[in-house]
């Protein structure tokens, strides 16, 4: 009666009113679903459809010809017994360890920066950002360039203090270290925005309270912003971890089509284009694409368990 008298009021009806705002209230709810229902059964056919085929894909054993035959989990049993799966594995946990926490600290240390009264603050903003709007392609040519090891950029600095030409692309030692080298250079100026709006939200009467308190800049960044910052840090390490299982086109771009010398750059993407675009597998390369989907599930549930207990929303 209480929700019908509410409603009465809100449809400038009396009190007494209920039933008719009741019949009121659902008449305009259905009307509002019966509009959204083709936008609602368009999204749900664009959304899930491709995740159920995909999943019913991983279930035989089919290339590109017409016939395919039913082999149930014996794809997903196949891939965990390939070493080459388990190197993409590590290479795509390596590069999450190299780039995601590197870019994090990086990031908000210019952060920091830039949010100083400092000249030409808003050119130092663009020239981080620019990266991150520009395409993977067009930045792995660059590096492509900057790593060459007879004319690279790279070894003509490491030239001017009496280092030895290094052939980046060509030793595996190397092959994971200028990706991520990429990755971190590409993504850390949309992380510097991030954490210029985070650091925008802090009140600055914390700092003067802290101030007054006798805390130092040290003190003040670790007692105050880090902890105000946390939400902000929690968004750009689940983004970024989730953006760092997808690497794929620095490699492609970089190594002509190919994982590195010696496969040492097969990450998990990667691997499954391999076995799709290449081996011609496509139920297997479905198999491969849902064990990444659990592991970035995984990963993405272990972050929000851990920010439940260290990600403060009020200040």
């Amino acid at each position: 009666m209480k929700l019908g008298a509410t409603l009465g009021r809100g449809l400038n009806m009396p009190v007494g009113s209920t039933k008719f705002a009741w019949r009121k209230f659902w008449a305009d709810s259905a009307l509002a679903y019966l509009f959204l229902l083709p936008t609602l059964a368009v999204l749900a056919t664009f959304s899930f459809y491709p995740v159920v085929r995909a999943f019913t894909l991983s279930l035989y054993d089919w290339g590109l010809s017409p016939d395919k035959e039913f082999i149930g989990f014996q794809n997903y049993v196949e891939v965990f017994h390939d070493k080459v799966f388990w190197l993409a594995v590590r290479n795509t946990a390596v590069y999450i360890i190299g780039t995601v926490p590197v870019q994090i600290i990086l990031a908000l240390g210019v952060a920091l920066l830039l949010n100083q009264k400092i000249r030409f603050r808003p050119f130092y903003r663009l020239a981080f950002f620019v990266p991150y709007i520009t395409t993977a392609t067009a930045i792995s040519m660059v590096w492509l360039w900057i790593y060459h090891d007879q004319w690279g950029l790279l070894n003509y600095i490491l030239g001017w203090f009496g280092a030895d030409p290094k052939k980046w692309l060509l030793d595996p030692r190397y092959t994971m270290m200028t990706i991520i080298v990429i990755g971190i250079w590409k993504i850390i100026g949309y992380t510097v925005v991030i954490f210029l709006a985070g650091l925008q939200n802090v009140d600055r009467e914390l700092y003067n309270a802290a101030r007054v308190d006798g805390a130092n800049d040290w003190q003040g960044f670790w007692h105050v912003t880090w902890p105000l910052l946390s939400p902000t840090t929690f968004f750009v390490s689940i983004t970024s971890m989730i953006g760092a299982f997808k690497v794929f086109t620095e490699i492609f771009v970089l190594y002509g089509g190919k994982p590195g010398p010696l496969r040492a750059g097969t990450t998990m993407v990667f691997y499954v284009y391999e076995a799709a675009f290449q081996d011609h597998r496509m139920g297997y390369a479905s198999a491969a694409a849902y064990i990444l989907f659990f592991m970035v599930l995984f990963v993405t549930f272990f972050q929000l368990w851990y920010a439940k207990k260290h990600v403060h929303y009020d200040a």
